[in-house]
């Protein structure tokens, strides 16, 4: 089974959406699907409800998810791990103890956009609006993730 992580800053917003709308495009007996933050602020907490809505106004359910930190040792249990913005990217590199680990760290936007390095920008503290945006981004990046998987 391959195994995706999808990490943002709060894992309440960006990495949520990119968890429930990837899981949502794979086979689920083939592809493991979560998603973690690089802060604590919001361990064990529920998506943000923005996020919570534009994934249902797609048909997706996200309320199973809970916000949790990322751990070193998520280097050895996923094998692709997608980092929604650069400054996420640039510390889970500095997390990684190898070039192993940090081959598997790649930018989710560089899917859509190769080398371009662009990142998803954080919706917090924005309207609904840009959650939207923010799932057109993430959509567009997964599709390509889900047929790259199969």
């Amino acid at each position: 089974m391959t195994k995706v992580l999808m990490v943002c800053l709060g894992n309440i917003c960006r990495s949520p959406l990119a968890e429930g709308i990837l899981q949502f495009k794979v086979d689920a007996s083939k592809v493991q699907v979560d998603s973690a933050g690089m802060q604590g602020y919001h361990v064990g907490e529920l998506p943000d409800k923005r996020s919570i809505k534009v994934a249902g106004e797609n048909l997706i359910d996200i309320t199973d998810q809970r916000a949790r930190l990322f751990q070193v040792s998520d280097f050895d249990t996923y094998d692709f791990i997608y980092a929604m913005d650069t400054s996420v990217y640039k510390n889970l590199i500095e997390k990684a103890s190898s070039e192993k680990e940090k081959t598997k760290v790649k930018l989710i936007l560089n899917e859509v956009f190769p080398d371009e390095n662009m990142d998803v920008p954080d919706p917090y503290h924005s309207s609904l609006f840009a959650f939207r945006n923010v799932y057109t981004m993430l959509d567009e990046a997964c599709d390509i993730i889900s047929k790259d998987l199969e």
